[in-house]
């Protein structure tokens, strides 16, 4: 490396409701000397901030243009809808969106939902943020319907939220350009997918990678030298003496038994 080149980083550009903590931690444990730099973006300016080479890659909100960007679906997150904590709503555990139809739901610009039809009366105008649709749902102007992550990130004491069970649902991936797969790219990959520091499809330092030992060469065993004490198993003199010598007289009788073994047998 020269002087003039800069030292390498990760850039790893995020939107809200994601919470990209657990993965840059590993990410600092396997690759400390490689720097990641969090940028936060909005949905809406995430691809572009991708393409114009503002982030290395990305947590987006789907659906993602695969004409020049490359992603991997994640999860997919609870709708939920945001209303007053004395709001009839509160007392149940999910509602429909047939349920909302005498609310006003809030439509953000920003909403990040995908609706064939929005339930409910619509308000007057549109909120220009999430956050902005919030300060009205508090304020008694109407209800909000947004993915569960970003109800948390906008939690206000005096609101709650409950599941919506068929509001459209937003599915969070991790997005990159199609032709910037470097290999920092592959490692964030594979820290997102689960994959070990010994994983075969991982990229890990060659000098983290335990060197192979060659075998130690053995001389082949010889059946008849120094394998007395590994026949036991066959039954051998031992075994016989201690049937023999079982008598009421104990050792004697062993002895005995041994003397007559010696002495070859008288033909009759």
């Amino acid at each position: 490396m020269t002087g003039s080149e800069a030292p390498p980083s990760f850039r790893l550009a995020y939107v809200p409701g994601v919470t990209p903590t657990k993965w840059v931690r590993i990410w600092n444990e396997r690759l400390p000397d490689i720097p990641l730099t969090l940028v936060a973006v909005t949905a809406a300016e995430a691809f572009g901030l991708l393409r114009g080479g503002g982030a290395d890659a990305g947590f987006v909100r789907l659906p993602v243009d695969r004409t020049d960007l490359s992603a991997i679906p994640l999860y997919t997150e609870t709708t939920v809808v945001v209303v007053p904590k004395d709001h009839v709503v509160a007392a149940v555990d999910e509602v429909t969106t047939e349920d909302l139809a005498d609310d006003i739901v809030l439509h953000p610009l920003d909403d990040t939902l995908e609706w064939e039809r929005l339930p409910g009366k619509p308000a007057f105008e549109r909120p220009a943020t999430t956050a902005d649709a919030v300060e009205l749902v508090a304020a008694g102007i109407g209800v909000l319907v947004v993915p569960q992550s970003l109800a948390r990130l906008h939690h206000r004491k005096d609101l709650t939220y409950r599941p919506v069970t068929d509001a459209p649902e937003s599915r969070v991936a991790l997005s990159w350009p199609a032709d910037e797969t470097t290999d920092m790219v592959e490692d964030f990959i594979g820290i997102v997918r689960g994959r070990t520091v010994n994983s075969s499809r991982g990229r890990t330092p060659a000098a983290a990678r335990p060197k192979a030992e060659p075998a130690a060469k053995t001389s082949p065993k010889r059946s008849g030298t120094g394998g007395g004490s590994r026949q036991k198993s066959t039954g051998g003199t031992s075994g016989g003496q201690g049937r023999r010598g079982g008598g009421a007289k104990g050792g004697a009788g062993g002895a005995k038994g041994g003397a007559r073994r010696g002495k070859p047998r008288r033909r009759s």
